[in-house]
C-alpha cells in the first residue's frame, strides 16, 4: 500500500514557477513508476508528465514539454514537479500517482494510487 500526500500548490503569476511535492509512505516505493496529472474545472483528468522508476525514462505531454520537468528523491520517498514559464491554462488540481510497473504511462487508469491534489492557479 501506498499513501501519497501533494504540496506546494499555490497561487503564481503568469511566467511565474511553482514546484510540486509528493511525498509518498512505502519502504518500495522507489521501485513504482510515478506520474503527474491535472484536472481543470469542467475538464477531464490529463496527464501532465512521468517518470519510470527502472531507467528513469520520462514522459511529458506535449503542452508542458520544455517547461515542466520531474524529478524524484527516492532517499526522501518524494516526486517533483517543476514548473516553469507559468501559462493560465496551467491552472488546475495536480495529482501525483504511483503503480508498480505502469503498462501506459500516460494513462490515468494505468494507476493504482493516487494523492488527493493540489490546486495550481496560474494568474495574469
Amino acid at each position: 500500500q501506498v499513501q501519497l500526500v501533494e504540496s506546494g500548490g499555490g497561487l503564481v503569476q503568469v511566467g511565474g514557477s511553482l514546484r510540486l511535492s509528493c511525498a509518498a509512505s512505502g519502504r518500495t516505493f522507489s521501485m513504482y513508476d510515478v506520474g503527474w496529472f491535472r484536472q481543470a474545472p469542467g475538464k477531464e483528468r490529463e496527464f501532465v508528465a512521468a517518470k519510470r522508476w527502472s531507467g528513469g525514462s520520462t514522459y511529458y505531454a506535449r503542452s508542458v514539454k520544455g517547461r515542466f520537468t520531474i524529478s524524484r528523491d527516492n532517499a526522501k520517498n518524494t516526486v517533483y514537479l517543476q514548473m516553469n514559464s507559468l501559462k493560465p491554462e496551467d491552472t488546475a488540481v495536480y495529482y501525483c500517482a504511483a503503480s508498480f510497473s505502469v503498462a501506459t504511462m500516460t494513462s490515468d487508469g494505468s494507476y493504482d494510487y493516487w494523492g488527493q491534489g493540489t490546486q495550481v492557479t496560474v494568474s495574469s
